[in-house]
């Protein structure tokens, strides 16, 4: 059985939001609660609600999986593919074939499809 670790869901926020370049008043803002309860439950004091759980998800680029189930990040994937990848995730089949061509238009690349 899995337990919730609210120490690591925590660091997973932070981690995340300091990826993005998120200020935590930026955070508090965005997702409708107070900078110092956001700073709890980024430290494990305190639990989240499914509503504020899913609203920290959306705006980190983050699955509910991603932020309560995923241990760390392969190591193999530096901080901007990981980003990349999490945004893709989001993004619609016609969103995703427009990232690529436009990917392969700033690469100069001669891909085949």
């Amino acid at each position: 059985m899995l337990n919730y670790d609210r120490k690591l869901v925590g660091q997973r926020i932070r981690k995340q939001r300091e990826v993005l370049g998120i200020s935590r008043e930026q955070f508090a803002e965005k997702i409708g609660k107070v900078p110092r309860f956001c700073a709890n439950i980024e430290r494990g004091q305190v639990g989240m609600s499914i509503e504020t759980m899913l609203s920290i998800c959306s705006l980190l680029k983050l699955s509910p999986n991603d932020l309560l189930l995923n241990s760390e990040p392969n190591p193999s994937e530096d901080n901007e593919t990981a980003l990349i990848m999490a945004a893709l995730k989001h993004c619609t089949e016609q969103q995703r074939k427009d990232a690529l061509a436009l990917l392969k238009l700033f690469l100069g690349a001669s891909w085949r499809n």
